[in-house]
């Protein structure tokens, strides 16, 4: 069985500025990121799947190159997507048009396996539920933090660590043109319980147990790196798993919650630890 070794990090070496700089830096940088691809597209900050958009989704079968594929179509493709497990077998996407994919694809002699189409305004339907879901489960956990601590600066910490858990992932799907799908929502709404899990045990052993500050946080530590690491050897194990079976939709899921778990250690015991030391110092002896 591997055992992680979990490192004594001496804290007073470094001040609280020290401290939040790196989290608070990255924060910065991927909302710049966010926005700029914002201003870009005037639509998104990341780009959107079929079911938030609407379109056409062919699964289709032919000896045809994918720019070959791509030359076939009169309406603009806007994937083509091997599938790994069968030859010669591609996933084409289009945008909303009045054109018809499969009539198309059947007419160059192409085997059309499956074919699903969404309209626009249902898929622009669904992209409001989603971001509703993510705002109402942040506002929720928000009011929940609050709510156990009754305190401000412990309660800041908690929400300012999840916040940043969810931007720096979906500014990473931006940099890798990631889309924002059902599976992918579902991997940010897994992250904000994954944040505030490993935040409040973090607040838990500084504010209500007994010990020393730096004594609470090493134990808090053993624990919550812990978990942490094991879930991100979880994940990029299934990441890596579905990706060789082509199992289109948990790749995505994987990688998203590889990188928000990575954002967390960072959020957690660099921003978070300075936030409860500022309060437990500074804040309450004044």
């Amino acid at each position: 069985m591997v055992e992680f070794e979990i490192p004594d990090v001496d804290y007073t070496r470094y001040s609280n500025r020290q401290l939040v700089a790196i989290p608070l830096a990255i924060l910065g940088l991927a909302l710049v990121i966010l926005l700029g691809n914002f201003l870009i597209t005037g639509t998104s900050p990341v780009s959107l799947g079929m079911a938030f958009t609407g379109g056409t989704e062919l699964r289709i079968q032919t000896a045809d190159t994918q720019p070959q594929i791509e030359r076939t179509f009169d309406a603009d493709v806007e994937s083509i997507a091997p599938i790994r497990s069968e030859e010669n077998e591609y996933i084409v996407t289009f945008p909303p048009s009045d054109a018809d994919p499969q009539q198309q694809a059947q007419a160059a002699g192409y085997e059309v396996i499956s074919s699903q189409e969404r309209a626009a305004s249902f898929g622009a339907d669904t992209q409001r539920q989603a971001f509703l879901g993510i705002g109402a489960a942040f506002l929720g956990m928000a009011l929940l933090v609050f709510g156990l601590f009754r305190t401000f600066i412990p309660s800041i910490a908690v929400v300012a660590s999840a916040f940043s858990d969810i931007v720096i992932p979906v500014a990473l799907m931006s940099i890798f043109d990631i889309p924002l799908t059902l599976g992918t929502v579902a991997a940010l709404l897994m992250l904000i319980g994954y944040s505030v899990d490993s935040d409040l045990l973090l607040n838990n052993h500084i504010l209500r147990r007994r010990g020393d500050f730096y004594e609470s946080t090493y134990r808090a530590m053993r624990t919550g790196v812990t978990m942490t690491l094991t879930s991100i050897a979880a994940m990029t194990a299934m990441t890596i798993a579905a990706s060789l079976l082509a199992i289109d939709l948990l790749p995505s899921v994987g990688i998203i919650l590889v990188f928000g778990l990575v954002a967390d250690l960072m959020n957690t015991y660099l921003l978070n630890v300075s936030l409860l030391r500022y309060y437990k110092y500074e804040a309450v002896a004044q």
